[in-house]
């Protein structure tokens, strides 16, 4: 990490930041509130994965974290702050496989460089999706859905979130492996989304765990399978895609937190500490899985290299999704 004066930011521009006394002797950080940024409106699951780990990392600190919500641009515009923040230690973001993984292609001027623009602080969890479908639909597993799929292209679609976000090129991947041909229906979030799927509208859908949990136990909605590697204690019986005919296919989002690029090596440290100190408690752990996620605990290279490899992964799906998912 560089632990000069100087911040460079995407675009070329350098700006010259003040140390501050703080930045200078890390071993007094922190001496004031720490701001994290979620780059997405309050109550989502973004919001109460960073509300589940500020909290404990702030007691282990000494210091609060507190919570700022900047949405919009699919979580471009609060990540891009954070980018541009004084690198001391006291504004962090959530990262997300959204904002650093598929928004620096999906945004032609999305201001950051997901590699360059940030020093990563460690992984929180990562979290599968579950495919939805209406029970009308005469697909009871994912093989059947395949063949319903494969006997008349086109005829099937899928609701997303939005174009480019996580649910939509999760699907996007889900339809290449398959082979399959299914017209995406693009909606504003996942309530409108979930509401025509309801209603018969749509076919199918890749909602989060916990959207989905009430849906399935009523019985208005089908679950087929689920897009971890392993299957989810939230729906022990629901089998994996991969346990379906599609063997290793994964679509998970991975969620952690970042700082600005040149915040000093030392505080980077103490904050990782305090961030794997956080999900090893144990009600922390519970909290994210009540959410569908899974604590991921690493060191901040750990999660420099998982940011590599995601950004790599969606990129190529988000170029894919731009021209023949529409």
């Amino acid at each position: 990490m560089q632990r000069r004066k100087f911040l460079t930011l995407a675009g070329g521009a350098a700006l010259i930041w003040p140390l501050t006394a703080n930045a200078q002797q890390p071993a007094d950080y922190p001496t004031r509130p720490i701001t994290l940024i979620v780059p997405y409106a309050p109550g989502g699951g973004n919001d109460v994965l960073a509300r589940g780990v500020a909290e404990p990392m702030g007691k282990t600190l000494g210091q609060p974290i507190v919570i700022e919500n900047h949405g919009g641009a699919g979580g471009s515009l609060g990540t891009r702050q954070v980018a541009k923040s004084a690198p001391d230690g006291y504004t962090l973001g959530l990262g997300g496989t959204g904002t650093l993984a598929i928004d620096p292609t999906l945004y032609p001027n999305v201001g950051y460089d997901p590699r360059k623009d940030f020093a990563p602080v460690g992984l929180i969890a990562t979290g599968p999706l579950i495919i939805l479908v209406n029970p009308s639909l005469p697909a009871h597993n994912v093989q059947e859905f395949i063949a319903l799929a494969k006997a008349e292209p086109g005829k099937l679609n899928y609701a997303s979130a939005g174009k480019g976000s996580g649910i939509h090129l999760g699907t996007v991947l889900f339809a290449l492996t398959a082979g399959i041909d299914i017209v995406h229906v693009p909606y504003r979030g996942t309530g409108p989304a979930l509401t025509d799927l309801l209603g018969g509208h749509v076919s199918m859908y890749f909602s989060s765990l916990p959207s989905a949990v009430g849906l399935v136990k009523e019985g208005k909605l089908r679950a087929l399978g689920v897009t971890g590697l392993k299957r989810s204690p939230i729906f022990p019986d629901v089998p994996t895609v991969a346990e379906q005919g599609l063997p290793g296919f994964e679509a998970v989002l991975h969620y952690g937190i970042v700082a600005p690029a040149g915040t000093p090596r030392p505080i980077i440290a103490k904050l990782n500490a305090a961030l794997c100190e956080a999900l090893g408690d144990e009600a922390v752990a519970k909290r994210l899985a009540t959410e569908g996620a899974e604590p991921l605990s690493t060191t901040s290279e750990e999660y420099a290299a998982d940011i590599d490899r995601e950004e790599t992964k969606w990129s190529a799906l988000v170029k894919k999704a731009g021209a023949n998912a529409e």
